[in-house]
């Protein structure tokens, strides 16, 4: 047996790639319905036109993360409203994989895709706690030869620690902190240039979140209700 709040936290594991926010805080999910070891759920997003890409994405880590629940059986769930709703729900129901529902149209793997995205969440959540480490009062030099050990304890770091580990870098204590996708220290004349990436980076994360929020509640008020309040974004 599966109840409706084992079946909600389970989706709160289940990220935006673009957002970097779980569907659940975003109010993507539009119903939730369970029935003995059947679960069903409708999702909703922002436009009909939203990238079909991370539609498929989110819906199939849905899926995933609905099918690993002890006790469940049968799980579906559909995308509602979107363009694609039709090709991407026969996927979903036919277990056919990103590359199996959109044949030639899908032009990376999945695997690729999530790549990219958890890069981007990475060098958002390194910029937010850099950037806090500046306003504490740290050099913007002094960035170059903090560890991961130096970062205080707390939200963000927490945060970034967690999307090093889903890229495969070291979370070691004496691992540096300020690096590139592949773990790499930037050189220290670099520091300003990639503080200042880092933060474009951020900020467009930061900005889309908010754009997609009110377009939901344009496109369906109700879903206001569902949304969780904005803060400062460390999870």
């Amino acid at each position: 047996m599966v109840t409706e709040a084992q079946a909600r936290r389970a989706l709160d594991t289940v990220i935006d790639p673009e957002l970097d926010e779980p569907i659940t805080d975003l109010g993507f999910v539009r119903s939730v319905e369970v029935s003995g070891s059947a679960v069903t759920v409708h999702l909703r997003l922002p436009t009909s036109f939203c990238s079909p890409n991370f539609a498929y994405l989110m819906a199939s880590d849905a899926k995933d993360a609905l099918s690993a629940l002890p006790g469940a059986g049968e799980v579906a769930v559909f995308l509602d409203d979107h363009h694609d709703s039709d090709l991407i729900n026969r996927g979903l129901a036919a277990d056919a994989g990103y590359r199996g529902t959109f044949g030639h149209e899908a032009e990376e793997s999945l695997a690729e895709l999530r790549v990219t995205f958890r890069r981007k969440a990475h060098t958002a959540a390194m910029e937010r706690v850099l950037t806090a480490m500046l306003r504490a009062g740290l050099p913007e030099d002094g960035l170059h030869d903090v560890v991961l050990g130096d970062l205080p304890p707390g939200p963000a770091t927490t945060a970034l620690l967690r999307r090093r580990e889903a890229l495969g870098l070291s979370t070691e204590p004496s691992a540096f902190a300020l690096v590139d996708d592949d773990g790499n220290r930037y050189p220290r004349e670099e520091v300003p240039l990639r503080l200042r990436f880092a933060r474009s980076i951020r900020i467009s994360i930061d900005g889309n979140a908010h754009f997609c929020r009110g377009l939901l509640r344009t496109r369906y008020p109700e879903s206001a209700a569902d949304q969780s309040p904005v803060k400062e974004k460390v999870s």
